[in-house]
């Protein structure tokens, strides 16, 4: 078994150094940002992020502030949204509502994530707070909301300047 060790511990080297050196890329492979933008030292962020799964899939999830739309959240999708400091109440809803309120604080950066649960008749979305960890290990996977999708206080796509112009 020893012979087999050397040639498994190569490959592996060969993998991680090409995983580190090799730009990121979405399902769709359009390429992920490898950075993304900070929140505003004056302001806070809130990233909002949905998981790419089967339950729900079809489904979008609706982030509103209030009665104002703020973006559609389909599957495997996120955006970002600046905010003042305070506290700032968020809302998704189906044939159920679901709420998560946040006290944003300048400079600090808030992960949120939607999923779709079952329901009766549709699925039922549910707002929770999550972590920058959480976020990272699902983000090559994850692509920016379409455009036809975000209002306009969402911050535009960070990979669109980074990405190569159709000739």
């Amino acid at each position: 078994m020893k012979f087999f060790q050397a040639p498994r511990l190569a490959m592996a080297a060969v993998a991680a150094s090409l995983a580190v050196a090799a730009p990121a890329y979405a399902g769709d492979g359009t390429a992920v940002p490898t950075t993304l933008p900070t929140a505003p030292a004056d302001m806070g962020q809130v990233i909002f992020w949905r998981p790419g799964t089967m339950v729900g899939g079809a489904m979008g999830c609706g982030v509103n502030q209030g009665t104002e739309r703020i973006s559609a959240l389909g599957a495997g999708k996120y955006f970002i949204l600046n905010l003042t400091p305070g506290t700032h109440s968020f809302n998704a809803r189906s044939e159920a509502r679901d709420e998560l309120t946040l006290e944003v604080e300048p400079g600090e950066t808030y992960y949120v994530r939607c999923t779709i649960r079952m329901g009766i008749m549709v699925g039922r979305p549910n707002l929770a707070p999550s972590t920058a960890e959480e976020f990272n290990t699902r983000r090559d996977s994850l692509k920016y909301v379409d455009s036809d999708d975000v209002g306009p206080r969402v911050l535009p796509d960070p990979g669109a300047a980074a990405a190569p112009a159709a000739g």
